[in-house]
Formats: C-alpha cells, structure tokens, sequence
C-alpha cells in the first residue's frame, strides 16, 4: 500500500529559483553581504510602502526584534503580557531582565483581555506586550486607552499579522512598536528575518544602532547594541516575496474559505471568522474542538489525524505560563488564565498554505467530519 504525503500545518512558500539565481549573482558581484547593503536598504523601503508604515527596521529574526524593540523603549520592571502565545513573546522579556505578567484573554479571538490589564498594574508595570493570535487585531483602542491612563508602552507582537489592516490602514500602526516575524512559516517569509515598525525617524535611528552593536559611526558606539542585522541574501530573497505575497494571500483565504464552508455546523467545532473591516492574511487555521459535543478529544483528533500522516499543531499549547521558567510566577496559576487554560486545551491549527492541494483539502476535511 502507498504512504500516504506528509502534510504539515505550514510549507513555506518560496520564490523561483531562477529569479533568485539573478539576485545572488547581483551579490557575488558586489561582495556585499551584511551591514545596510543596496538589497538591505532597497527592502527596507519597499516593504514599508507595501505594508503602509512610515518607518522600518530589518532584522535577522522576531525574537530579536522583540529583544531590541524593549531595549529601545527603556523597559524595565514589569510588562503585562498573555499566555497564550509563542515562548518568543515572554522569553524576550526574561532576556531583558523583565518580570512578565500573565493575564487572561478574552474569549472571541484570544487576544489579550482589557478588562484584566487595569487589575494587574503596579507601580512596577512600564508596558503592555499583546500579541494579534492568528492575525487577528487586540482590541487596540482598549488598550490604548489603558496604556495612556498609566502612561505605559504598548509594543504588539504582530508575527502573526503581516499586511493585517483594519479600515485599510495598517496594523503596525498602532501602539509604540510592533513587531514581524519572517520565519519560514510564516504568511511572508525570508528563511529567517523580522522587523521593528515605530513612527519617527529618531526612534527608526536609535533601533538601527541597537542591532549593530550600538555603532553610531565608524568609532562611536553610543549604546550597548547586539549584532541582529537582516543580510544581504534575505533581503534580496525577501524582494522577491514581496512580487507573489498577494498571490500567496489569495490562495490561503481560498483554503480558509473551503475549510469553513465544510466544518460550519459540524457539532463540536468552533471555526473563527473574519472580523468586518480587517483584511486577514489567513496565517492560521485554528479549529476548536468541544470533547463533549465532538464526542472525541482534541489530543484523539491529533493523533487520528497523525495517523493519516496529517501533522496540524496544537497552537498554542501549553500555555506559556506552564513552562517551567514561568510557572512559579504569581500571575501564571491557572485560576488567574482560566479561558486561556480553556482554549489551549481544545485548538488544533489545520494544514494552510499556498501548495496546499484540494484533494489533501478533502482528505483532511474527512477525518474531522467522518469519526
């Protein structure tokens, strides 16, 4: 009998090599690899007008990003943060010395909940670090609001939410910072790579000079940065990106759109839906499985489905707050996050991405409705 294809939650999506070829013999030519070279500061524009913001800052990865975009804000103490993320969110606060704080999300789209940011303020708090799940925006004039009373930061962790506008302007726009992710599984990606996205100039310098060691000119160095520059092969590689990203989108929301046609209604599963006035990028699939309606588990649908050589990924689970850095925190007891306890125990993400096939569609579709 023939084994059935591997499919993954995600498959990266790759431009033409031949294209590519065109760009790398462009570098072997210049010998410029690193350090702000022509395919550097040409992606750096080029994306800023694709995705409506002002000013950008390449990096080498997210979580670098993250670490940077704290540093550049001077965050100290204590930042209010969500469980219900990937370890990056949380893991860049630990590296900058600072003591998260978990509260619960808010039970439509898993976002960080406002009601439960006022509660957990102290005179420690200097910022707030949501994160938009699955591409779907915080509710970011609530949190605003909060953020402007106290007068604390907000940086959002939109790894999530590349080309998510909402009333066509663009998510990056809101808060101090925010932050991408280019990771190859991502809706957009260079291999690795991430950026910063703030709204001046100064702070667009200041974040420059943090990712190459703090260098402000050939013999000053003016604060102590960290080597997290973007080069010159994923600049070039992510230029290319940029040519198919709206194809890329298109094929994934037909994906999303096949998947909820079919499951609408199926008992037990809880679908998101698109919110009115935000154009998703469809990074995620997340379905959500009720065990008693389902009449099967989340983790026994994972493993039906492994068995069929379908990988989906329960996203996110655990919980931050239960891994073992973070669980002796006071704000990580599960009686605090109980809807994050909840929704991380019933989501599977399903296969989504470009190449995906409808006949591996139809078969995936199959083992959720047909127990």
């Amino acid at each position: 009998m023939k084994k059935t294809k591997e499919i993954f939650v995600t498959q990266p999506s790759l431009p033409p090599l031949e294209e590519f070829t065109e760009y790398l013999k462009q570098i072997w030519g210049s010998k410029i690899l690193t350090n702000n070279g022509p395919f550097h500061k040409q992606f750096e524009n080029e994306l800023a007008d694709y995705l409506g913001v002002k000013y950008l800052s390449l990096f080498a990865n997210g979580t670098l990003a993250l670490v940077s975009a704290l540093q550049a804000l001077r965050v100290t103490g204590e930042v209010i943060t969500t469980p219900f993320s990937f370890v990056a969110t949380t893991h860049s606060l630990w590296w900058n010395n600072i003591k998260p704080v978990f509260v619960d999300i808010e039970p439509d789209y898993f976002t960080l909940a406002p009601e439960k940011i006022e509660a957990a303020i102290t005179p420690q708090t200097t910022a707030i670090l949501p994160v938009h799940v699955y591409g779907n925006p915080c509710k970011i004039d609530e949190i605003q609001k909060i953020a402007d009373t106290y007068g604390l930061k907000v940086i959002y962790d939109a790894a999530h939410a590349f080309g998510v506008r909402i009333n066509g302007n663009s998510i990056l726009n809101f808060g101090d910072l925010s932050i991408l992710s280019f990771h190859a599984t991502k809706v957009f990606n260079t291999i690795e790579g991430g950026a910063i996205i703030c709204h001046d100039e100064k702070t667009k310098k200041q974040i420059d000079h943090l990712k190459n060691f703090g260098f402000a000119g050939e013999t000053t160095v003016i604060a102590p940065g960290i080597n997290a520059k973007m080069n010159e092969l994923q600049a070039a590689y992510g230029l290319l990106q940029l040519k198919y990203i709206e194809e890329y989108i298109s094929k994934r929301k037909e994906i999303a759109e096949l998947y909820r046609r079919e499951l609408t209604g199926v008992k037990g599963i809880r679908l998101l839906h698109d919110i009115k006035g935000v154009d998703h990028s469809y990074t995620y699939f997340p379905v959500f499985i009720d065990e008693k309606l389902y009449d099967e588990s989340r983790d026994a649908l994972y493993e039906r489905l492994k068995k069929n050589n379908i990988y989906g990924r329960r996203y996110f689970y655990p919980l931050i707050s239960q891994f073992p850095t973070y669980r002796g925190l006071p704000s990580a007891k599960p009686g605090n996050l109980l809807i994050a306890n909840s929704i991380a125990e019933q989501v599977i993400c399903l296969p989504i991405y470009p190449d995906l096939d409808k006949m591996t569609i139809k078969r995936i579709l199959n083992i959720l409705i047909n127990k």
